[in-house]
């Protein structure tokens, strides 16, 4: 059995071309502190999520996934709001009672999911 404590961190890959607007749309749209990354051979940005860390790294574009990473949010309808003003994608997720979510479609073709627990 393994005994988790806690998700570390979450990496998105984007083309390498792209990178430095990824930089951009993480920082600037979805608000996130960049934090020091070491001195890897491979190009990226690291950030801080929460208590967490999101690693930006590089690879050729793939097709389309349904593969996502979801985070908590305190107000679902601030953040969808916000990121409606910047011409985000959304992405409409089925109804999950106690739930309240969505999930958006960054540049890059990664899929992120937001929701906020309503019956806590």
């Amino acid at each position: 059995m393994i005994n988790f404590k806690r998700a570390d961190h979450i990496q998105v890959c984007v083309p390498l071309e792209r990178l430095e607007e990824a930089r951009i749309f993480y920082t600037d749209v979805v608000g996130l502190e960049r934090i020091e990354r070491p001195a890897f051979n491979s190009k990226g940005y690291w950030f801080r999520i929460a208590d967490i860390q999101l690693h930006l790294s590089t690879e050729e574009a793939l097709p389309r996934s349904s593969r996502h990473t979801a985070f908590e949010v305190e107000d679902i309808a601030a953040a969808r709001r916000h990121l409606e003003s910047y011409g985000v994608e959304f992405w409409e997720e089925p109804v999950i009672p106690g739930r309240s979510r969505f999930s958006f479609i960054d540049p890059f073709g990664n899929r992120m999911e937001l929701l906020q627990f309503t019956d806590r």
